[in-house]
């Protein structure tokens, strides 16, 4: 079964939105088997012209359970401060099995 990644590229807006959002996003991550590999650090283009503000990367045990926490009541819980929090890009891509 391969493992699945949710791959942000984030703008970041209002701080206190943005923790709250921040705190049940994570928390509803973990509760399906989801971990940062990356949460915002530096990024340096190497090549292209995509200049990510932020950049996140959660993995996922598989595709399914990827699907099963962007789907969750829980999550529906953090959307809820999404806009006022941040404007994203957001895509699932499935890893090599």
């Amino acid at each position: 079964m391969a493992r699945a990644y949710v791959i942000s590229d984030v703008a970041f807006r209002d701080r206190a939105a943005l923790e709250r959002y921040r705190t049940l996003a994570a928390a509803s991550m973990a509760r399906h088997g989801g971990r940062y590999l990356v949460r915002g650090g530096p990024v340096e283009a190497l090549e292209g012209s995509w200049q990510p503000a932020a950049l996140i990367v959660v993995e996922f045990p598989d595709r399914q359970a990827a699907q099963a926490w962007y789907r969750s009541p829980d999550y529906a819980e953090a959307l809820a401060f999404r806009d006022a929090a941040l404007s994203r890009d957001l895509i699932l891509a499935e890893g090599v099995g």
